[in-house]
């Protein structure tokens, strides 16, 4: 049975109350047209419990808009979701190319501030968020009892005489949860071992984010990053209203596990829309993310909180390795991550 709406229906209810099952869940596939977002595609899924999801299959299958009963949610900057090939991989070119959005992914091979390693320029993040995705299929369909949608594919992070690296994700969520799945498959195609830094770049913005929001975690150990974010530690779950000359604050949260495993971080706005509440979940294990960054920016124009799962921290590939906390993929090494994201609201 499948709960819609205060009433539970059996497929065979459904298939005989709609013409097509995309009048209650679907995919839409589009591409922009207009200025430097022109001939990005991407793919909307949309389900009967409110959820609404784009994904930009030419920008690393990043989760650009993402409402939940007509509420945005994600915070998205002012450059938009511009076609990869106006990409600047140097320094921190990566910020003017960069749309935003719920969810971008960052690596693969590098996350955090630009450097050297070795010879090779490292930019802000990495590449994967500007690579188009190949092999994109979507649908939905039945299994058993339950009615799924989904958008998956591939991106390759590689070069001649460097890394070969892909990435598969498949994002699906059901007919009448308000949730949905991420999951990613990192390979190392390659005969060499290869850095492996992965961050799920997740951003909160407006009307979720505000001075009645407030981040819960699990038991924890926080530490800034530097000594901007130092004295924010002890209100590092807090926030504020729109700050001129905010100068943004990042910390580490080591959370505490409960027995399968599993952590969560929730952001919730109990104050939202007279009293009904809004809020997002993640659940992940910690084991495939042991470090949640939390950015914390409350800036005019650039009023957002960052969650992001990672498998490392926002400094770069240099001070990983000095750390001692650099990820090496092996050849034909997999990786396998996992998100789940819920979304809250008595609307």
């Amino acid at each position: 049975m499948i709960e819609l709406w205060g009433k539970a229906y059996t497929p065979a209810d459904l298939r005989q109350r709609v013409g097509d099952m995309s009048q209650l869940a679907g995919v839409q596939p589009f591409e922009l047209t207009d200025g430097p977002e022109r001939g990005c595609r991407g793919v909307r899924l949309y389900n009967a419990a409110g959820l609404d999801v784009t994904v930009m299959t030419e920008r690393g299958l990043s989760v650009t808009a993402l409402s939940y009963r007509g509420v945005p949610l994600p915070f998205i900057s002012s450059v938009g979701s511009v076609f990869p090939a106006y990409t600047d991989g140097r320094g921190l070119g990566w910020l003017r190319t960069w749309p935003g959005g719920f969810l971008t992914p960052c690596g693969l091979t590098q996350v955090g501030s630009p450097g050297m390693d070795g010879g090779e320029e490292l930019g802000q993040h990495g590449r994967v968020a500007s690579l188009p995705a190949r092999n994109v299929n979507w649908g939905g369909r039945w299994q058993g009892d339950e009615y799924d949608v989904w958008v998956e594919g591939t991106v390759r992070e590689t070069a001649v005489f460097g890394e070969n690296l892909a990435l598969t994700r498949r994002l699906w969520m059901r007919l009448g949860e308000p949730r949905f799945w991420i999951e990613d498959r990192v390979e190392n195609r390659g005969f060499s071992a290869t850095p492996h830094m992965f961050l799920q770049h997740i951003n909160l913005g407006f009307p979720l984010v505000d001075t009645t929001a407030r981040l819960e975690l699990p038991e924890r150990v926080t530490e800034p990053r530097d000594d901007a974010a130092r004295p924010g530690l002890n209100q590092c779950c807090e926030f504020g209203a729109p700050t001129a000359g905010y100068r943004e604050q990042v910390f580490y949260h080591d959370l505490r596990p409960d027995a399968q495993g599993q952590v969560f971080a929730r952001l919730v706005n109990p104050a939202f829309n007279g009293g009904h509440g809004l809020g997002v979940c993640l659940r992940y294990a910690r084991a495939d993310f042991p470090i949640l960054v939390e950015w914390k920016m409350m800036g005019e124009g650039l009023y957002v909180v960052g969650l992001e799962p990672a498998n490392c921290h926002v400094e770069g590939r240099v001070r990983e390795r000095e750390r001692g906390s650099l990820v090496m993929l092996a050849p034909q090494e997999t990786r396998l991550y996992r998100l789940e994201v819920e979304l809250s609201t008595s609307l």
